[in-house]
């Protein structure tokens, strides 16, 4: 079948998106780690759930309203390019000094104009693939893998490419090659078709006009449960982010384990968990048609237990590396299956009228809330056992989050209804 030159735009857009956010996200606790910012690593990865609780709403209302969504996405991606790129300048000026500080804002002043980049740049596909006659469901799916790939081409260059004989995943480097695939990315998306501006002067309620009105949906019950949930495991979801890259660094502190594939080439190992999500994302369909939403949830909440207990039980020798794999395996699962379930969820329990926003509320419970609060719930935790201390701690660390995963898990079963089942029975 041949390929419309709009999905081969498409795949490239969504390549360079996620190739942006791959650079760095899972190598920079080690970079922090190295500079002596290991304790700050929380607060690092927790900004990405506080803009996200905001910026996204906000960027997303003046593309909807002033500024054609292409050019919003453009202008995001030009602002978050010179700010991390201002980040790794610092970093390169401040050699064996970095302060936390300067670090920080600039840093965060970068995520706060990337994260709303996500949802925009499906929207700009959306509106590409319409204007080209093309199903989105049907057509944007195996577009969208690519977004994945490219996250996993910037990892590997991250973890193979030295420069001045220093691997990227260890050096203020990877900031520059963000910063730099952003700006590629400013400019490329001015190429994309046009998107509408809903310019109306009709009035709305602040409720709707902020996308408010879908929080009801907390009056009912198994709603209300759902979004808790989706809070409490949220919390799972940058902790291997954060701290993955930083544990495996701490092995070279071992003569013994030094030279090992998984310490020397940490993120292109981590990048297996990439890979298994892509080929997850193919077993949803049949899991779904099989089990039922609930329990593909709690398969990915189950999924939890076994990543982080796979990194207490692992080392980077033979045969125990075997179990880093399976944790990165097992992160597609516990992934995927959470993430898209409870997106069809809620698009199946929702009316029309609320059902983006509550999608909205989704992604707000679990990449906003949940995230941030897990972070800084995980980072105190790695504190409390002194990891960063005494290396040989970390399972510690990673048990305590694989009994935390567990928990939610047995309590989600008991309380969380089944909604096939509820209809049946209706």
């Amino acid at each position: 079948m041949k390929i419309k030159p709009i999905s081969i735009k498409l795949i490239l857009m969504n390549f360079l998106e996620f190739a942006v956010w791959g650079a760095y996200l899972t190598s920079l606790g080690r970079y922090l780690g190295n500079i002596g910012l290991g304790a700050q690593i929380k607060w690092f990865f927790a900004m990405q759930g506080i803009v996200s609780i905001f910026m996204p709403t906000l960027m997303g209302i003046l593309a909807d309203r002033k500024i054609q969504a292409q050019k919003v996405l453009s202008l995001c991606h030009a602002l978050a390019g010179v700010f991390m790129i201002g980040a790794g300048f610092y970093c390169m000026q401040a050699g064996g000094a970095v302060q936390f500080a300067p670090l920080f804002v600039l840093y965060s002043l970068s995520l706060a104009f990337f994260m709303p980049t996500i949802a925009i740049a499906n929207s700009v596909a959306y509106n590409a693939l319409t204007k080209e006659g093309m199903d989105p469901v049907v057509a944007f799916p195996p577009i969208r893998v690519f977004g994945t790939i490219g996250f996993i081409c910037s990892m590997l260059l991250t973890n193979f490419l030295k420069i001045d004989g220093v691997a990227m995943q260890d050096s203020y480097t990877q900031l520059f090659s963000s910063g730099i695939l952003s700006l590629v990315l400013c400019a490329y998306a001015l190429t994309m078709p046009a998107c509408p501006v809903n310019k109306s002067n009709e009035k709305k309620s602040f409720a709707e006009a902020f996308g408010l009105k879908a929080f009801t949906l907390f009056k009912d019950g198994q709603f209300a449960v759902f979004f808790i949930f989706s809070m409490l495991l949220g919390a799972s979801l940058q902790i291997t982010n954060g701290y993955a890259n930083t544990f495996l660094g701490s092995f070279a502190a071992d003569p013994a384990l030094a030279d090992t594939f998984a310490v020397k080439n940490s993120n292109a190992l981590i990048a297996i968990s990439q890979a298994s999500e892509t080929l997850c994302i193919l077993l949803i369909p049949f899991c779904m048609k099989k089990f039922g939403i609930k329990k593909v949830m709690l398969i990915a909440m189950f999924a939890w237990v076994f990543r982080f207990g796979f990194f207490g039980l692992g080392n980077p020798a033979m045969p125990g590396v075997l179990l880093f794999i399976l944790s990165c395996i097992v992160y597609g699962v516990a992934f995927d299956f959470f993430n898209i379930s409870g997106s069809l969820y809620v698009e199946q329990n929702t009316t029309e009228d609320i059902r983006s926003s509550a999608q909205g509320v989704f992604m707000l419970m679990t990449n906003g809330l949940g995230a941030t609060v897990g972070t800084l719930a995980a980072g105190r935790v790695v504190e409390a056992v002194g990891v960063f201390e005494d290396a040989s701690k970390w399972p510690q660390a990673w048990y305590i989050f694989a009994g935390y995963a567990l928990v939610v898990g047995i309590l989600f079963m008991i309380l969380f209804k089944d909604p096939q089942k509820k209809q049946k029975a209706a």
